[in-house]
């Protein structure tokens, strides 16, 4: 069972990020304080959850959150600063963007750059450990994977609605059968050395 919370009464937001490992399209993340005691009996890691409970859970987290946000970093940038500081970009737009300011962050992994004012604390896995932490993996991949569907009819044959970005076969074939678009991260390997090609809007 996941825990509630860090600490016994200061505000926390869970923080986590979507789309470290993918080719194209923007790194997302969230950061989510929810109320003292909070209790879902299928709240988990989004990588456990299915597509189905994911997005049935988003708008459940959203109704019952103190505060959430979302914050993301597009593909130019995360080729300038590497995907690493690109994440923790996203989860600093993402902290900016709450409406209430928390006493404490818990971020998912080990690694983070201090929020001006505010302390933090890294769990490796804290996704599977704390609820807040939980729910901010579910809105950052719900969010980023609807971003990425709204791509899909611009650039169909790197079926971004099934992949997301992901290296998965038919986008890794397309890539080589038709070059990079302005979605793709070129830093990443499998994009370098690929021609870049436009087929779709600038947004």
């Amino acid at each position: 069972m996941l825990h509630s919370a860090f600490t016994d009464g200061l505000l926390e937001a869970g923080c986590d990020e979507a789309g470290r490992g993918c080719l194209a399209g923007p790194v997302f993340a969230a950061a989510v304080i929810l109320p003292r005691n909070y209790h879902h009996p299928y709240l988990n890691d989004s990588k456990k959850l299915t597509v189905r409970q994911r997005e049935r859970l988003r708008p459940e987290i959203e109704r019952d959150s103190f505060a959430w946000a979302v914050g993301k970093v597009d593909p130019a940038v995360i080729d300038e600063i590497n995907i690493l500081q690109a994440s923790i970009l996203a989860m600093h737009k993402a902290i900016e963007g709450l409406s209430v300011k928390p006493e404490l962050i818990l971020v998912d992994g080990n690694r983070f750059t201090p929020f001006p004012g505010i302390r933090h604390f890294c769990i490796v896995k804290g996704d599977a450990k704390y609820l807040s932490i939980a729910a901010a993996s579910v809105l950052a991949k719900t969010h980023r994977d609807a971003w990425m569907e709204d791509l899909h009819p611009l650039f169909p044959d790197y079926d971004w609605m099934h992949n997301k970005g992901y290296p998965c076969r038919r986008h890794r074939e397309a890539l080589h059968r038709l070059g990079t678009t302005h979605h793709h991260r070129m830093s990443f390997k499998g994009t370098t050395q690929l021609k870049l090609v436009w087929n779709g809007d600038m947004r």
